[in-house]
């Protein structure tokens, strides 16, 4: 579908081709029809998509470039630098926990939440059918949750103001949630005789429910530790339920909803099965409510059922109907795709596991980092290089070999640090503490490898959208 058709429209609804004004003079009445308004030319129209698909794409390239400061510096970056502390004491309390929950919040934050407001903001108008998206909200949306996440790191790590700093911080990200929330929440379908949401939006709006959740506690926590607090961090009970919430309730079923929609495309698999990806929704709910109870036990059973179902439900592993759509990315993007969901899998299960015979939480490490790392980094990286090029201008991804090499080397050191986290944490093998630096390494390169590929496509390859004001989608 072009801007051209889709613009034109538009300006007819908005633009009648006359007015009737009716005027009573002593019982008589006089009709004046005003003149048809101009109909736009066709080059005007498409000089309207082309502007238009360049602010999006900017403001598009606005988040996803400070979403990948955020991942190399705060996050990235620091989360290899809390490793090498402790692998180089073997010990995880040599670390001061405020800098373990900074590099989190930056990578969740910062990284993950920039990428989703800015697809939002640059998607849902042209799904909702806006003429006019949001603009200046949304720029004002990109500033105030940029400068909420890096006061938040600021405060963990350098204990400057912390207690003024940290709730500032929550204010200020819920602040730029709600604007993003009302923004999107003001556009509404062209064809509102079906009110039948697809099964892939109620997933996806469960995670912005969740996601909302997750800003509400990060703010209580916030206001709690800056009242009552010795140190800007959590202790480790509560901290690891508000864990649970942001990557089961928050992550997992973003990922979920957007592999729903994009997937059958992207690999040629079957339909989705609607009911079974619903189910998988609510079993997952429950275990976070549980874990939020206290019974975190019976919730990582959940979160294994739920993810098995999502599996199922989404045909990850069976035989594709159609062949996968690879073209501008590397061909082994199906593989990682499944792979990441293989991640996804394990991840559960060291959950199980954990809660039978972990000693010194080095088994909830690798079943967190198998999650974040192995399913979410894993599979933003083969979407994000899959659709973002498109989005930004209509370019094309600067290097498809690039793609490779990042994926490669981010699950190497996945697969490095999930093992030797278990065995050194729970002293199964003393050699393991050497390996842990070299999948801190091996990972930091395929991130900057992908965040290289992506200001590489930014920066170096054209926009398409200037010759050709398409509405960019993937159907």
């Amino acid at each position: 579908m072009t801007s051209f058709s889709h613009v034109r429209s538009r300006w007819k609804l908005r633009l009648p081709k006359e007015d009737a004004i009716s005027v009573s003079l002593e019982g008589r009445v006089v009709t004046a029809r005003s003149e048809p308004y101009p109909q736009p030319s066709p080059a005007e129209i498409m000089e309207i998509a082309r502007a238009r698909e360049a602010s999006l794409s900017r403001l598009l390239i606005a988040y996803v470039s400070s979403g990948l400061v955020f991942m190399l510096l705060p996050g990235t970056f620091l989360g290899v630098w809390n490793l090498l502390q402790i692998s180089g004491r073997e010990s995880a309390a040599s670390v001061s926990p405020a800098w373990l929950q900074a590099h989190g919040h930056a990578q969740v934050f910062g990284w993950i939440g920039s990428f989703v407001f800015g697809i939002g903001f640059y998607s849902i108008p042209k799904l909702r059918g806006a003429t006019k998206p949001s603009f200046g909200a949304a720029w004002a949306c990109w500033a105030i949750w940029t400068i909420g996440v890096a006061a938040r790191w600021a405060g963990n790590i350098y204990a400057w103001q912390w207690h003024v700093l940290l709730p500032l911080s929550g204010v200020v990200e819920l602040a730029a949630f709600l604007i993003f929330f009302r923004a999107v929440s003001q556009h509404r379908p062209e064809d509102s005789s079906n009110e039948r949401l697809e099964p892939w939006v109620c997933v996806v709006i469960s995670a912005s429910v969740g996601l909302m959740l997750v800003l509400i506690a990060n703010l209580a926590a916030c206001v709690y530790l800056a009242l009552r607090g010795a140190t800007p961090a959590l202790s480790h009970v509560p901290d690891q339920r508000y864990l649970t919430l942001v990557t089961w309730g928050f992550l997992v079923p973003f990922v979920w909803g957007f592999s729903a929609k994009w997937m059958p495309v992207f690999l040629g698999l079957k339909p989705v099965r609607s009911k079974l990806l619903l189910s998988a929704l609510v079993v997952n709910f429950a275990g976070v409510v549980l874990t939020l109870l206290g019974w975190g036990a019976g919730a990582t059973v959940l979160f294994v059922l739920g993810t098995a179902m999502a599996i199922a439900a989404l045909r990850m592993f069976e035989t594709a109907q159609r062949e996968p759509k690879t073209r501008g990315v590397h061909r082994s993007f199906p593989f990682f795709i499944r792979m990441a969901y293989g991640w996804l899998l394990v991840a559960a299960l060291l959950g199980v596991v954990a809660t039978l015979w972990d000693s010194s939480g080095g088994i909830w490490g690798a079943s967190r980092h198998a999650l974040t790392v192995g399913f979410i980094a894993v599979m933003v990286l083969c979407v994000g290089q899959r659709i973002l090029p498109a989005f930004a201008g209509m370019r094309l991804l600067w290097s498809t070999r690039l793609m490779f090499a990042g994926l490669a080397l981010l699950t190497l050191g996945c697969t490095l640090r999930v093992s030797s986290e278990v065995l050194a944490y729970q002293e199964y093998a003393g050699w393991a503490w050497s390996v842990l630096p070299v999948s801190a390494l091996l990972e930091l390169a395929g991130i900057t490898a992908f965040a290289m590929n992506i200001f590489g496509t930014f920066i170096l390859e054209p926009s398409h959208a200037q010759k050709q004001p398409l509405v960019v989608g993937i159907n």
